[in-house]
């Protein structure tokens, strides 16, 4: 499953850069192909928590940015939106923790990258920068480097720092 998102993900990342779109024909087949193999996974692993998990994740993940599309029109595209969805699912699936630091990286890492570009004068003030690859990015941050080996640790760390508590 992660091959295959490493492989779609560059591609779309590559063509987002490029023409500033996430064409349909690489995002929407990967809804079905992530339903399939985190389904078969779930089965194989008897976790139907983690499928519902993946559910929800994609769900809450496809929803807030739904609504950022709607809420603000121009800044994040639709294609955003369906990607949003299939990397909630797989976040989800890795845990809440994941989800939860992937989805923040996604907005910090393009918050970096669009300060960086304003800074050095790459990118305009007002400039479009497409969001595909922050998006994907913090999705791989959520799994690999957080998620799945220290994200409860980050979760919690973050939370101790700001005061709050998961309670």
């Amino acid at each position: 499953m992660l091959l295959y998102l490493a492989a779609a993900g560059l591609s779309l990342a590559l063509i987002d850069l490029d023409v500033h779109r996430l064409p349909d024909a690489i995002v929407l087949p990967a809804y079905s192909v992530t339903a399939v193999f985190l389904g078969l996974a779930a089965v194989l692993e008897h976790d139907g928590a983690a499928a519902l998990r993946a559910l929800l994740g994609g769900l809450l993940l496809y929803g807030l940015y739904f609504a950022l599309a709607v809420a603000k029109p121009g800044g994040t595209g639709f294609g955003d939106v369906k990607l949003a969805g299939v990397l909630g699912a797989v976040l989800g699936y890795a845990g809440w923790s994941a989800l939860a630091v992937g989805a923040f990286a996604a907005f910090v890492i393009g918050g970096l990258l669009g300060v960086a570009l304003v800074a050095t004068g790459a990118l305009r003030r007002r400039g479009h920068l497409p969001f595909g690859p922050s998006l994907l990015a913090g999705a791989a941050l959520g799994v690999a480097a957080l998620g799945v080996a220290a994200g409860g640790d980050v979760v919690h760390w973050y939370l101790a720092m700001s005061g709050d508590t998961l309670a």
